[in-house]
């Protein structure tokens, strides 16, 4: 019981503190058996949205199911499997989706905003930066923006059986630097082993994604993550080491919403790790696309790690790729795990030519030294 009192005030103390909350619902919490929306459950779900806004805290929903809608107006018993059918019936669904939020938001005055995103939105700095003013003053209006990813041009989110909103949602959470992500599935969170077997059971809270976590979705023959609790593992690493928490729950809860913001235990628990990082360093180790790979040697990669030191040529131990100058690279340690993303003082070229060097020798094979630093730590971010 101590330990349930302590789970309880800890998810208290985390959602107390939530001023902007970002859900994300899934396509099967949205949807019935054939496809189609669940209306009630959409509805019952903004109702809970708008609980949480008036009580004064911000909320953005990212929700799947404009495929759902579309096969309803278009009274389809399937899901296309032709990727151009796919994208239209997302069309023509995802207005009327973001009507049935509306329909119920305006019941208690407030509006449904909708923002359709693609990977470069969040990718491009200007574009992020456009992304996140803009959903800063939908939320001042009391508006819900409700983001999904623009399925009529972005075929990743089609091809997929469970999409890629649970990422999105996370870079959504980082962009707008809010506090909790809760992410609503047809199961009721991470469980140690496959859910529909009695022997295993929900893990109410997650310190840190380990191997031990991780097994939890891998095949045991193949070694690859399987299903969708594998995207939302990716999604919890976005948000908690950037210093936000995460709630994987089950969408098919009544009340859900209400019950996790009042802090009861229910799904599984992410919890941040270290404190929060700036909109830049955020961006820097999530959103922006790498165009190569520096490799590091041992003590290159102890000073940035460890250190918080900048990266010079005398640390590289390779180069893979091309890239230009101001280009975001992944640095690599001696195993080929990325621990660490940054924009580039120099290009491939140039930092091949002056691989291992001390900064005092780069003039005199690139005949000048515009920087000391391959990448300052300024424009440096340590990821996991």
């Amino acid at each position: 019981m101590a330990d349930a009192v302590t789970i309880n005030e800890q998810r208290l103390v985390i959602t107390a503190a939530a001023h902007t909350v970002v859900v994300k619902v899934g396509t099967r919490v949205l949807t019935l058996a054939d496809g189609t929306l669940n209306y009630p459950r959409i509805e019952r779900l903004a109702e809970e949205i708008h609980a949480i806004a008036a009580a004064g805290r911000k909320v953005v929903l990212v929700s799947s199911g404009a495929v759902g809608a579309g096969m309803s107006l278009l009274k389809l018993t399937s899901r296309p499997t032709d990727l151009a059918k796919l994208q239209a019936v997302a069309a023509v669904g995802q207005a009327h989706l973001i009507q049935t939020y509306d329909r119920t938001f305006v019941k208690h005055g407030r509006r449904a905003a909708q923002v359709l995103l693609t990977a470069d939105d969040v990718s491009d700095r200007t574009r992020y930066l456009n992304v996140r003013n803009t959903l800063a003053s939908i939320l001042e209006f009391g508006a819900v923006p409700v983001i999904n990813e623009n399925d009529t041009v972005s075929v990743e989110e089609l091809q997929t059986t469970f999409g890629d909103n649970d990422r999105l949602a996370a870079l959504v959470t980082n962009l707008i630097r809010a506090p909790l992500l809760v992410i609503l599935s047809d199961i009721e969170g991470l469980y140690d082993g496959d859910p529909s077997l009695a022997s295993s059971k929900l893990v109410t809270t997650v310190n840190k994604i380990d191997d031990t976590i991780l097994s939890y979705v891998r095949d045991k023959k193949t070694g690859l993550s399987k299903g969708g609790m594998a995207s939302k593992l990716a999604a919890a690493r976005i948000v908690t080491s950037a210093g936000e928490n995460m709630i994987v729950a089950s969408g098919r809860r009544d009340d859900v919403l209400t019950r996790i913001m009042a802090g009861e235990e229910i799904g599984t628990l992410f919890q941040a790790r270290g404190k929060g990082v700036s909109h830049y360093k955020r961006w820097l180790s999530y959103s922006a696309p790498a165009k190569g790979e520096i490799h590091l040697d041992s003590g290159a990669r102890r000073a940035i790690v460890e250190q918080g030191k900048s990266l010079l040529a005398a640390g590289i131990a390779k180069c893979k790729g091309e890239f230009r100058k101001g280009d975001l690279v992944s640095l690599c340690d001696e195993k080929g795990s990325v621990v660490a993303r940054g924009l580039s003082n120099y290009s491939s070229e140039d930092v091949t030519r002056i691989i291992g060097l001390k900064s005092s020798k780069i003039a005199q094979v690139l005949g000048m030294c515009p920087y000391q630093e391959v990448i300052h730590r300024d424009n440096l971010a340590v990821v996991e």
